[in-house]
């Protein structure tokens, strides 16, 4: 019996996950099967079973992986933003245009709500209290209107994720954004203090 490396378990895992990623984001989950996508990754179904469990565990991992890289991808945005409205008002916007991007449209707005119910609930919970801490320092910026930043922090995730939901769903995905970004907008503007 050959022993495995700890380097070779992350290699195979590692071929796993980038293997789904393409598979899932060019037939979607429903319509790979396991076969083809160890194929693919030249593995076995063994190995797909070793590291996740089946192929809805490999979904979630998946998710786990695309969430932290748009998660990276905001934090980018607020850390090179002029001021922290700037970043703020940036972000959401970013958040909305990534509703267009194949791979997040296929595999986070639409294949993780269907097959997985959306958003795990650490994942709804971590976007929820970042976005609660981005409130509360415009708040102290006085910036935006002081108000319960955490009731403001779950109804603006909730709008955003919504809104991407619809941009991800439609054939018009760039009239949805435009539309979805001036209502975005629009009620941004609502949580500015009064000059």
């Amino acid at each position: 019996m050959v022993r495995r490396t700890r380097a070779d378990m992350e290699e195979t895992r590692a071929t796993l996950l980038a293997t789904a990623r393409k598979v899932f984001s060019e037939r979607g989950y429903a319509n790979t099967s396991m076969d083809d996508l160890t194929a693919q990754a030249s593995l076995t179904r063994g190995a797909l079973y070793h590291h996740f469990g089946d192929k809805k565990g490999l979904l979630v991992e998946v998710v786990k992986q695309i969430d932290a890289e748009m998660d990276q991808r905001l934090q980018l945005i607020t850390n090179t933003a002029k001021d922290a409205w700037d970043g703020f008002r940036r972000r959401c916007h970013a958040y909305l245009e990534m509703a267009l991007e194949p791979e997040i449209q296929r595999i986070i707005l639409r294949d993780a709500r269907s097959v997985l119910g959306g958003a795990s609930p650490d994942s709804q919970h971590y976007c929820v209290e970042s976005m609660r801490l981005l409130i509360d320092n415009l708040i102290q910026q006085d910036v935006v209107t002081k108000t319960n930043s955490q009731a403001l922090a779950s109804l603006i995730y909730g709008s955003l994720a919504e809104a991407a939901f619809w941009i991800a769903e439609g054939d018009d995905g760039n009239e949805r954004l435009e539309q979805g970004i001036a209502a975005l907008d629009l009620l941004l503007r609502g949580l500015l203090v009064k000059q």
